[in-house]
């Protein structure tokens, strides 16, 4: 039962070492590399990722915006205030949603939100509580929700946000995120240019974050964990410059764990991805056989996550936790603003 216990990925962590804003500068954060195989370690700076990247390997990025998904209203005929947070839209105007308080707001009952420049009724509930919710406006939703919508931050954040786009990516393309790649946050559009420049491929693709993401592994035996489903696109250009560098021996290297479930969802066993769209609910734990992807570079996952799964399946559990300890000791910051680490087969760790 070795590494099927949540309790495997447990690790000790300082509440103050959880990072609660971003850096001024994006590329400053730190960089833990860590060798796959075994284990080693180094600290670095982020932008010196470049020193570990190759001519002919490929970076994978997701280019998911984030929407400022959370609306704070009021209850029509009670004004008790009311908390919602869009989860996926179903048609134009109705979205799956996350509510607080739940049991006040059962089928029919009517919300507005900015004093009535946007209205709702909830019309269903749906699985885990979850209300699927009717909009109302004039205009452009999208417009509304950019006056109206905070970012979704992460429940660990407890500070507010001064600028929002400091939650997404400088790369952000294509609408539809309840959270953010995080891991994309330390680059900025000088460093890819330099990437680039250094004969790096940049492959896009898209895979909108659910709040799932943050759901909690509640079962003892992680086989025993529902995974929830998220949306992914793999663009043909993409899949071309993917399977361009596997049959080349270059690199295929993950920015976060949404392009890592993205790629290997869309991997054949010969590690070629084919391009399209589909719904994915892929669970990566330990035991897992990669097939396409090589490298990963991604932030310092919660305690026993289904996101320090990945990462340990990757480059195992021992190696993983003992870096996480290290991290610890050496005063990281933690998740979604903090800093980074890059697992690698890295020959020359200096």
């Amino acid at each position: 039962m070795d590494g099927f216990l949540k309790s495997d990925y447990y690790y000790d962590l300082p509440e103050e070492l959880i990072a609660q804003d971003p850096l001024e500068d994006r590329t400053s954060s730190r960089l833990m590399l860590i060798d796959k195989k075994t284990g080693k370690t180094a600290h670095k700076i982020f932008r010196d990722i470049k020193d570990y990247l190759k001519s002919g390997d490929v970076l994978v990025l997701n280019d998911t915006r984030v929407i400022p998904a959370r609306l704070i209203g009021e209850r029509e005929g009670t004004g008790g205030q009311v908390e919602v947070l869009l989860l996926k839209r179903k048609s134009d105007s109705t979205w799956e949603t996350l509510v607080k308080p739940g049991k006040k707001c059962k089928p029919g009952q009517r919300l507005v939100f900015g004093g009535g420049l946007l209205k709702a009724e909830v019309t269903e509930t749906v699985d885990d509580g979850n209300r699927l919710i009717r909009f109302e406006y004039d205009g452009i939703f999208e417009e509304i929700l950019d006056k109206l919508g905070e970012m979704p931050l992460p429940p660990y954040i407890t500070h507010k946000l001064a600028d929002k786009n400091r939650y997404q990516t400088v790369y952000a393309k294509y609408d539809g995120s309840a959270a953010a790649p995080t891991a994309g946050l330390h680059f900025t559009q000088e460093l890819l240019a330099e990437i680039e420049s250094m004969g790096v491929g940049i492959a896009y693709v898209t895979l909108h974050v659910g709040l799932g993401t943050f759901r909690p592994v509640k079962e003892d035996n992680i086989l025993d964990h529902h995974m929830h489903t998220e949306h992914c696109i793999i663009p043909e250009e993409s899949a071309k410059l993917i399977n361009d560098t596997k049959k080349r021996g270059g690199r295929v290297i993950c920015v976060g764990t949404t392009s890592t479930r993205t790629v290997e969802s869309m991997a054949d066993e010969n590690g070629m991805v084919k391009d399209g769209i589909m719904d994915t609910d892929i669970f990566i734990y330990p035991g897992y056989k990669f097939k396409c992807v090589d490298g990963l570079i991604t932030n310092f996952h919660l305690p026993e996550s289904t996101l320090i799964m990945l990462v340990s399946a990757l480059a195992g559990r021992e190696n993983v936790l003992a870096a996480y300890k290290e991290a610890v000791k050496e005063r990281y910051r933690f998740f979604s603003f903090g800093d980074a680490c890059f697992f690698a087969d890295l020959d020359e760790i200096r």
